[in-house]
């Protein structure tokens, strides 16, 4: 007997339980030694202090289809997973949760901190790689790789002692971007500006010894406590008698020099500005060129120092009002303007960032990005060492930014991360950079030394990680194989942050780029076109729609909708119509099984009829002939596999899915199988039994052809099917291929025919309004012998699906008139008016009434669109969807004024 197939498609049963004996079976463990073309990728690492989100599920979806895809069509397939330790993140994760406990994270001291991370880590860490396993990512999971694991340590020390050795990265005191909250420098792609609504303070710095004042305007008055200078452009004349005198700093009684410096704009508030070098970059510079000392009025946590005298301690906004209302008792604030400043802004904490002064370890980037410009600059398709970027917009913008390189600042104050391989001496403060720690100093052989408390920033370390997740520096056989990978995709908002840094490092540490190709992938929005966001509550959780809706519906429906370059917008409809589309192809299987238990009563049996080999033969002949619709249905799997082919290779996901789905529901569903129906029972075994055959041959094919985009629903399904000895899964099938043998254009053509024959019937039918289940007579005219042949010699299979009691067959043409009328170039039908199809009376009555209805609907619509004053004031989109309504109020008017006239005749 077949196989049994519930009655409901349920994913949720399922789904766990194929992820589940994919991860068991180590289905997917690639192996370097082995034969054929290598398609290798590595995940964008995901922080392990997170869980899926809907962009990682566009991601993993896309990235599992092609590794699928490829897999299936015989590559050596690596597909690398693995997680980032994410520095700033997880440790404010922890130190959250200690807090909470009531511990102070700092009293704790760094070795015992960094115990506690790990052991959250081991407990919580993983649930972003099991959510991974449970949506079916087909990842070699024994190559799972931690980027703060020992192997990835070692290659970070060895990256950043050569890259300190060649003169790439140095420490030096500059002015950086610090967040108060996250207790870290950070780099300027970090830091997202803001424009926002302020003021500016307009102050009055008295001349030392004089009756005289210079009013300077500032946006951030908390920092004038700082203040070494003022300065005025050389060639102002209205302060040129200051200049060489010094001016009393209010609130601090510290006399300040005044300085000429051209970086001061003579436009900008009075032309007279306060130079704090330690709290602003522009100011910092001009610090360097006339010496002056730096003076850090805050603290780490955004309070004043106390370097900020009697504001010390108060947070920066509680002493900004109180250095106001200080200033305003003295006489000192001359006056305060709105003025619109853009602000900076932490990407993670979403505070306000403080430029401050600090030693930090920077990396230099114009001369490593030189290769990497030149790389995507010269890419040809096939050229070496290039990378193509897709879509091709996004090139121009990498290039762009490259060419504007600044230095990257990577050292983070943190206890998380990797840390700087660097020590100090305490006694001749030697600077020993090494990959591992240095017994003794080299210099004076002292024992005291001291490792930098910082740790490197966590894109350094992702910027390694194509190659250092597969043996680097070691050739071992995974690197020698797997690398440079085949491509990458991810989000291009770290296009900056990751994919540059990565095609930089990559280059100049093994001589190849990291990645032949580069898939920028669209974001998620929300319905009225917004980035999804968690924070703001507009985040949809991937884990709890793949439960409602199944992981399946959720994987097509977001390929459905990824065409390069255009963000994608989730909705619920799209989502039910991926998972009616799941059920359809449930209901098609179950069709196939349910009949094949009537039919194995006759003594058949289904490893007779669907065995591997048995399918491999087909299509199968009938006395000698391979009935056309078989022809036709191997025909269009052979252009339906060419058609995805060629979309996934060019990264066109929402066209390979949307070829699949017109195969699947439209070719295999709707037409295939309605029209073998009744062979299937056939009284003579012999047809009964190629039509059998040939079913299930296309059936396994379509389970093929979907199976990259819905993986769980296509597994159970082929599970049905008798398999080889030994096969585990059609993950490890054979892709369909579009064998030559099954090219047909004959086939295409002679069924196409009848196709739209039996849909124009359909049409017809409908605008008669005749009763779907009532079988009515029509005609066939065509003054083309063959067509009339193609017809004829398939009028049973039209007559059945057309639901029609007859259908005659003449040559040249109908006469216009006297029935429901669907012509094209090739033929003419006809549906007859006749008493069992329409009461022409009636039908006549209740088409002018329609016709006058509309004529009324369209002449109101007519009158508000031509309304000068409406159109002014409506909304745009009010307008297109009136203009829309109208259009196609317009054709089916003109339908029923034809249908009238056709009665009327």
């Amino acid at each position: 007997m077949a196989r049994e197939i519930a009655k409901a498609y349920e994913p949720q049963q399922i789904e766990p339980r194929w992820a589940d004996f994919w991860v068991k079976e180590a289905l997917f463990k690639a192996d370097a030694t082995a034969p054929g073309p290598v398609f290798s990728i590595v995940i964008p690492p995901p922080n392990v202090t997170g869980s899926l989100h809907i962009g990682h599920m566009l991601e993993h979806t896309e990235i599992d289809i092609l590794t699928r895809w490829h897999r299936m069509r015989g590559y050596n397939t690596l597909y690398l997973p693995g997680t980032d330790h994410a520095g700033i993140s997880t440790q404010r994760v922890v130190v959250k949760q200690l807090m909470d406990q009531g511990i102070d994270y700092h009293k704790l001291g760094r070795e015992e901190f960094e115990k506690r991370v790990w052991a959250w880590k081991a407990e919580a860490g993983g649930q972003i790689v099991e959510q991974m396993k449970g949506i079916g990512e087909s990842c070699d999971w024994s190559r799972e790789r931690f980027t703060l694991s020992p192997e990835m340590s070692r290659v970070v020390r060895k990256v950043f002692v050569q890259l300190y050795n060649e003169g790439f990265i140095y420490r030096e005191t500059r002015l950086v971007n610090w967040c108060p909250v996250c207790l870290t420098v950070l780099s300027d792609l970090e830091v997202h500006h803001e424009e926002r609504q302020g003021h500016l303070w307009h102050i009055r710095y008295p001349v030392a010894r004089t009756n005289e004042y210079v009013v300077v305007a500032t946006t951030r008055p908390e920092t004038m406590l700082g203040d070494t200078a003022v300065a005025v452009h050389p060639e102002d004349e209205r302060y040129k008698h200051l200049v060489g005198k010094n001016v009393v700093l209010p609130l601090m009684s510290r006399e300040i020099p005044v300085i000429t410096d051209s970086m001061v704009d003579r436009e900008f508030g009075t032309g007279a500005v306060k130079i704090t070098p330690a709290h602003d970059p522009n100011d910092f510079e001009v610090g360097k060129r006339h010496r002056l000392a730096e003076i850090d009025v805050m603290t780490d946590d955004g309070h004043m120092s106390a370097a900020a005298g009697a504001y010390a301690g108060l947070d920066r906004f509680e002493a900004r009002k109180k250095i106001v209302e200080d200033l305003k008792t003295l006489g000192l604030l001359e006056k305060i303007t709105d003025h619109v400043s853009a602000i900076g802004i932490c990407e993670r904490s979403k505070t306000i960032v403080e430029p401050r002064i600090s030693t930090q370890w920077f990396c230099a980037m114009k001369q490593l990005a030189e290769p990497a410009i030149k790389s995507v600059r010269e890419y040809e398709p096939g050229k070496e060492n290039t990378i193509q970027i897709v879509p091709d917009n996004r090139r121009q913008e990498f290039l762009n930014w490259l060419d504007n390189i600044r230095d990257w600042t990577i050292s983070r104050q943190l206890w998380w991360g990797h840390r700087i391989p660097t020590w100090y001496c305490g006694d001749c403060e030697e600077m020993i950079v090494a990959e591992e720690a240095p017994a003794k100093c080299q210099k004076c052989g002292s024992g005291k030394l001291k490792q930098d408390p910082d740790v490197l920033d966590t894109w350094f370390s992702s910027g390694l990680w194509p190659f250092s997740t597969l043996g680097w520096p070691e050739k071992t056989a995974d690197f020698q194989k797997y690398y440079p990978t085949s491509l990458l995709i991810t989000g291009y908002d770290i296009l900056f942050f990751w994919v540059a840094r990565m095609a930089m490092l990559g280059i100049h540490f093994t001589g190849q780029v990291p990645f032949r190709t580069v898939y920028l992938h669209s974001l998620v929005r929300t319905t009225s076109g917004e980035k999804m966001s968690k924070s703001k509550g507009t985040g949809l959780d991937p884990v709890a729609l793949n439960e409602q809706y199944g992981t399946d519906a959720m994987r097509f429906c977001l390929a459905s909708m990824a065409a390069p370059g255009t963000d994608i917008v989730l909705s619920d409809d799209r989502l039910l119509g991926a998972r009616s589309f799941a059920n359809k192809i449930w209901n098609a299987a179950r069709f196939l099984f349910v009949n094949l238990d009537k039919y194995e009563e006759g003594g058949a049996s289904i490893e007779a009829l669907a065995a591997p080999d048995v399918r491999a033969k087909a299509p199968y002949a009938f006395e000698g002939k391979v009935p056309l619709a078989d022809r036709w249905l191997f025909a269009r799997i052979a252009v339906t596999v060419e058609t995805v082919n060629d979309a996934l290779a060019n990264y066109r996901f929402h066209e390979a899915a949307q070829a699949v789905y017109q195969f699947f529901w439209g070719d295999f569903c709707d037409w295939y199988i309605e029209w073998v129906k009744p062979d299937l029972q056939n009284a003579d075994r012999g047809r009964a039994d190629v039509a059998w055959k040939n079913l299930f041959a296309g059936f396994d094919a379509a389970l093929r052809l979907l199976h990259p985009f819905m993986p769980f629903l296509t597994e159970e399904l082929w599970h049905q099917l008798p398999q080889k000895a030994g096969a585990k899964s059609i993950a490890l099938d054979a892709y369909p291929e579009a064998r030559a043998a099954l090219k047909d254009a004959a086939a295409l053509a002679e069924f196409g025919l009848i196709q739209e024959v039996i849909q124009g019937l359909r049409t017809v039918r409908s605008e008669m309004k005749l009763d779907p289940k009532k079988k009515v007579a029509a005609e066939f005219a065509s003054a083309d012998g063959k067509t009339r042949s193609v017809i004829e010699a398939n009028h049973e299979a039209i007559q059945r699906l057309g639901n029609l009691s007859g259908l005659s067959v003449v040559a040249g043409k109908l006469a216009e008139g006297g029935g429901g009328m669907r012509s094209t170039a090739e033929f003419d039908l006809r549906i007859p008016y006749a008493e069992e199809t329409v009461d022409v009376a009636a039908e006549l009555a209740r088409l002018k009434k329609e016709i006058e209805g509309l004529q009324k609907a369209i002449a109101s619509k007519e009158k508000q669109l031509g309304n000068e004053t409406f159109r002014s004031r409506a909304p745009e989109k009010i307008i297109r969807e009136m203009e829309e309504v109208l259009a196609g109020q317009r054709v089916e008017l003109g339908k029923m004024v034809t249908r009238k006239a056709q009665l009327e005749g």
